[in-house]
């Protein structure tokens, strides 16, 4: 943009003084095209000015910083290592500064290596220590033990990192090029209820969507339906038996689980009726206009439930399930047979992908397509027609396999380049019960995700009258209380939990006020804006001491934060590591650092509150 704002600004100048420039258009043909050029540049110089106006609002990641001037240190002090280690974390412990650079212990191995010398870790610190240049943040080093490097941060430059979040409120670090992202995720079957299992792929997906958005990133939602397939035959013909009027009057169908189990009994036990369900498949994917009434009825009947759940957990999606890429299947098969990739087996074509034993089978051998078929072209639509530069599937760990293998073919035939598009599977583990073992309920059956939930609102109401809430809350406040509480606490209980692991399901655990629990974490935050102040009702301390927002906002513009008190430069510091916090989960999709995080500031907040005093009063006078 800089540069061509210069190149507008000459090429305007020129036609300013175009009788010395060769060229001889019409007047009025320069003057649309001086007004052309006027128009751009005052575009380009606006957006920049914008862009320039963000990045200046947006929190500074220390991490990044400290890496930058780490990084030129070991190049000053190295220049012949090619990509040598640069290693910058927080420090654990105040005594070892705010944060260290354990580069050296890398370089000592890699200069024995490459060179076969042998120089201690110490000594390569000291050096990387002289090379470090001028900057606003370092306030000194030290050389510890082997060769850590631990680095003390400038007061005044975090000083002036938290009057500019003070001033600008809590703005992402700048990311750049706005990227578009596609999430699939949730993703339930058709005419099946939705079952704990799907819980984990819904809050996630969901959470990575929030967190993509917040960073600034083009975010597309998702919900992959099993809308599609051999099971809808089953389900129609048992509806045209049970409710044989279904094209003109709406069948009441309730339970759509038990109508489920019924025509699956009826397709495992009768030949007549499996032999018409069948038929049906076939008359459904000819699109035959009564078989896509039927189906129709049947997809609208699951997403009246799967959206009361959406509702609950707050969840918003897109549903594109398989049956919007069922036309795009023949031209996919076509493709990777016209680039020589298809093989015939027992009438089947299938794929090999090179590093993946099992091949992919893109057509049975009766002409049908398969969920590798759907995964292929769902893949290669959000890749080519969607413009995916990031694209996430939030599956379960079951599906890894397949899912590389997916992803390998559409690298392999052209569809993407990994180092330009991202593609990844978040996978995740399972819900156990208490008993360590797959969660389920007494009887055996898989636990009911409406169940779940409706037993979350009932502990949670019963945690609140037992904290005598319902005594000081109105009926409509209880109620919001307890919808956040339940809610929260089972969204938090999963994303607290690293979400490659296998987590335990305990709602005593969840409900828990102590420990790193969304309770907790509510109870945390709502002392903090009582010390601050909510919306119109200023609390506490601003009261007290007669300060309002606008006194505060003037004194964060043009006061000094002096952070003299060891828990106030605690605190401080806590909050300046949100912006490399999201930065390392936009890298890993590992959301259980960001609730680490968030239980990490509210204790720190806690012992900042319990030790360093805003107003006081004179005992004398009650002032």
């Amino acid at each position: 943009q800089e540069n061509e704002i210069k190149l507008l600004t000459a090429e305007i100048a020129r036609l300013k003084n175009f009788g010395y420039s060769g060229v001889s258009p019409s007047l009025e043909g320069l003057r649309d095209e001086n007004a052309k050029l006027k128009y751009r540049l005052n575009f380009l110089q606006k957006s920049l000015q914008e862009e320039r106006s963000k990045t200046a609002k947006s929190m500074i990641n220390i991490n990044s910083c400290l890496q930058e001037i780490f990084g030129a240190a070991i190049r000053a002090a190295y220049p012949d290592l090619e990509n040598p280690p640069l290693v910058v974390t927080p420090s654990q412990q105040p005594k070892f500064g705010d944060y260290q650079c354990n580069s050296a212990m890398g370089i000592t191995q890699i200069l024995l290596k490459t060179k076969e010398q042998k120089v201690s870790p110490r000594e390569i610190a000291e050096k990387i220590s002289k090379n470090i240049p001028a900057n606003e943040c370092i306030e000194k080093v030290e050389i510890a033990g082997p060769g850590f490097i631990n680095v003390h941060l400038r007061k005044d430059f975090v000083s002036k990192q938290l009057s500019s979040l003070l001033t600008n409120g809590v703005q992402p670090p700048a990311v750049g090029k706005r990227k578009k992202v596609v999430v699939d995720f949730s993703s339930p079957n058709i005419a099946k209820e939705m079952h704990v299992g799907h819980l984990r792929s819904t809050i996630i997906g969901e959470s990575m969507c929030r967190l993509f958005e917040f960073a600034g990133y083009d975010v597309l939602r998702l919900n992959h339906l099993g809308d599609w397939g051999t099971q809808f035959g089953m389900l129609i013909a048992h509806l045209q038996d049970k409710f044989p009027d279904y094209l003109t009057v709406s069948p009441p169908i309730g339970d759509l689980q038990a109508f489920y189990k019924e025509s699956k009994r009826r397709f495992d036990t009768e030949e007549e009726f499996k032999k018409r369900a069948y038929q049906c498949v076939v008359l459904l994917q000819s699109k035959n206009p009564d078989f896509i009434k039927a189906w129709e009825l049947i997809c609208d009947v699951s997403r009246k439930e799967f959206q009361k759940i959406y509702n609950c957990l707050d969840i918003t999606l897109i549903e594109r399930g398989e049956s919007f890429y069922h036309e795009m299947m023949k031209d996919i098969v076509k493709e990777f047979e016209d680039k020589g990739f298809v093989q015939v087996d027992d009438g089947r074509k299938i794929v090999f992908v090179p590093g993946f034993p099992v091949p992919l089978t893109i057509m049975k051998s009766d002409g049908g397509y398969t969920y590798d078929t759907s995964d292929l072209a769902a893949l290669k639509h959000r890749l080519c027609e969607e413009k995916a530069d990031i694209l996430i599937y939030v599956v379960d760990s079951g599906q890894s396999v397949h899912l590389q293998t997916v992803f390998a073919a559409g690298q392999m035939i052209g569809w993407y380049d990994p180092k330009v598009t991202r593609v990844a599977h978040a996978a995740f583990g399972v819900v156990l019960g208490e008993d360590k073992k797959k969660f389920k309920t007494r009887s055996g059956d898989t636990v009911r995700l409406i169940d779940l939930l409706e037993e979350g609102l009932k502990r949670a109401m019963d945690k609140l009258k037992d904290k005598e809430r319902d005594k000081v809350l109105t009926p409509e406040e209880l109620k919001a209380a307890q919808t956040s509480v339940a809610f929260g606490c089972i969204k938090y209980a999963d994303l607290s939990h690293n979400r490659l692991n296998d987590y335990v399901f305990s709602f005593d655990k969840m409900l828990d006020d102590r420990g790193n629990t969304a309770a907790y974490l509510l109870y945390a935050f709502t002392r903090i804006r009582q010390v601050e102040g909510a919306g119109s009702r200023w609390q506490a301390i601003a009261r007290l001491a007669s300060i309002d927002e606008q006194m505060l906002q003037k004194a964060a513009r043009e006061e000094v934060l002096i952070l003299d008190h060891e828990k106030e430069w605690k605190l401080g510091k806590c909050i300046l590591r949100f912006p490399e916090i999201l930065q390392k989960i936009l890298e890993d999709l590992l959301l259980h650092t960001l609730c680490d995080y968030l239980y990490e500031l509210a204790t720190t907040f806690t012992e900042f509150y319990d030790n360093c005093y805003c107003v006081e009063k004179d005992r004398q006078s009650g002032e």
